[in-house]
């Protein structure tokens, strides 16, 4: 099913992840044009590689079932912008609606890999307006093309490394598992997110109610 993305909206399962029913994850899938973002999405959805795409933004939904439990990923696939923007932009709709992020370049294009490191820049600092973890998978693409590789594998994990991210080096033409083990590597780490929020919440609330007690002690 494809929405088109004028008036994205971030969904949340009704279910806790604890239980047994559905559960949502918006994935933000980035890059420079031509880099296979749409390809990649594609073969997730459908397993079959299609290699030309027109200028279309779009979000799709798809519902896969992981270890029993049916797992709904919503993806953003967005448009590079151009046109004089600066071509690592990523808006502050984007930032909110996202669970974690699928960050493209193509191993034979330098600037599509200086794109993903603004991008990934621009997701860690925003930070301090959308608190909360933002996982984020970097992912080389174009790996069957090595005779055109401008980008090497060390290059790629090295910036996954500083920069405290997934990555994977793929080629989307020629296999599905690997673009499946993307998609999954994603939703763990969402999942652990997530974990680690309702954790400190958790650990908040404690705070909160133990103060209060206190407090109320001393004024007594």
């Amino acid at each position: 099913m494809v929405v088109q993305v004028n008036q994205p909206t971030r969904r949340y399962s009704k279910t806790m992840e604890g239980s047994q029913q559905k559960v949502e994850a918006n994935v933000l899938l980035l890059g420079a044009e031509s880099v296979g973002k749409s390809a990649l999405t594609v073969r997730f959805l459908t397993r079959r590689f299609i290699g030309e795409y027109g200028d279309i933004e779009s979000i799709y939904s798809h519902t896969d079932r992981i270890e029993g439990r049916e797992i709904c990923f919503n993806i953003w696939d967005s448009l590079c912008h151009q046109n004089g923007e600066v071509e690592g932009h990523i808006s502050d709709r984007q930032l909110q609606w996202a669970d974690g992020f699928i960050l493209v370049y193509s191993i034979c294009d330098r600037a599509s890999f200086n794109v993903v490191r603004q991008q990934v820049q621009r997701i860690q600092q925003a930070k301090s307006k959308f608190p909360g973890a933002h996982p984020i998978i970097i992912v080389g693409n174009k790996r069957d093309l090595q005779h055109r590789r401008t980008v090497s594998s060390e290059e790629g994990r090295l910036l996954a490394l500083s920069t405290d991210c997934g990555f994977f080096e793929i080629s989307v033409a020629e296999t599905y598992h690997e673009v499946q083990l993307v998609f999954h590597e994603l939703l763990d780490l969402i999942r652990e997110a997530r974990a680690l929020k309702k954790g400190a919440a958790g650990i908040k609330g404690i705070v909160r109610s133990m103060s209060a007690v206190f407090g109320r002690k001393r004024t007594e």
